[in-house]
């Protein structure tokens, strides 16, 4: 398939939801997610739900699952809890839901991370996955991170990814 053959029957637009995770975020300081909640509606596409749980995982279980029922939605973009410490929780509460892991995904990240904060990027664990014929994509909290995410990987990416999960 030609990079051409991407944009063969992709959706118009896709249904996002927003999940932020972070035990200092309230809403009135999410950065991040204000950052998405404008992003996505200039990209031509939908923001459907919003949420910001601790870094919990029966929090982040219960928002997941709430968002994983709404069938408008399309994609679930997390942010938070990807990192290294011991508090970061999100990849091990939400890849054994997964019924594919883009592998891909997290390696162009930390591949892009690399050429704007050198080694440092290997501290990541971002990712995607597909549930149930929606994406899941699993990034870390950091503004500058999820700026780069989207615009280098998910915006030029997503209808083609959205296309493939639903067949």
């Amino acid at each position: 398939m030609g990079y051409e053959d991407h944009s063969f029957d992709v959706p118009d637009e896709v249904s996002f939801s927003v999940l932020i995770i972070s035990d200092s975020r309230t809403e009135a300081t999410d950065e991040t997610g204000k950052y998405l909640l404008s992003a996505i509606p200039a990209s031509g596409n939908l923001v459907i739900e919003y949420g910001l749980v601790k870094n919990d995982a029966l929090q982040i279980t219960g928002k997941f699952s709430q968002f994983m029922s709404n069938m408008e939605c399309n994609v679930i973009i997390c942010s938070g809890g990807t990192g290294a410490s011991h508090k970061d929780l999100t990849i091990e509460t939400l890849t054994p839901f997964m019924d594919k892991i883009m592998d891909g995904f997290g390696e162009i990240f930390r591949r892009f991370s690399f050429d704007e904060i050198g080694t440092g990027a290997i501290l990541s664990r971002a990712t995607a996955g597909i549930k149930d014929g929606k994406v899941v994509i699993m990034l870390p909290g950091s503004l500058n991170a999820v700026k780069m995410a989207f615009e280098k990987i998910i915006e030029p990416e997503i209808r083609h990814l959205v296309r493939e999960a639903r067949r």
